[in-house]
């Protein structure tokens, strides 16, 4: 693992989309489970990818994995946590405040 530079690699994925009633979702798998960690980058190779609603399609397209340096990954890690307490300020209390 280097300080500052990243390191990148190609790697099979298999991309999962369905967009129906029940559910809307992508999910992206790396062959191999490659471990992503904090900083990392993930860009899925290929042309845009539209699936119709009520349909659901299984796609295999090669997939660019970027590994953050050990800076980065700390700075991210270290990031995150100011940015996960902007959630704590969210109410889902029904009704209105007085």
């Amino acid at each position: 693992m280097t300080l500052l530079r990243r390191t990148r690699f190609e790697t099979p994925c298999r991309i999962e989309i369905d967009n129906s009633d029940t559910a809307c979702h992508a999910h992206v798998e790396l062959a191999g489970n490659v471990p992503i960690t904090a900083g990392d980058r993930v860009c899925v190779q290929g042309e845009p990818i539209t699936v119709r609603f009520g349909q659901r399609a299984v796609i295999e397209r090669m997939a660019v994995v970027e590994r953050a340096g050990l800076i980065e990954r700390l700075w991210t890690k270290f990031t995150a946590h100011f940015e996960m307490s902007e959630l704590y300020e969210v109410s889902f209390t029904p009704g209105r405040i007085a």
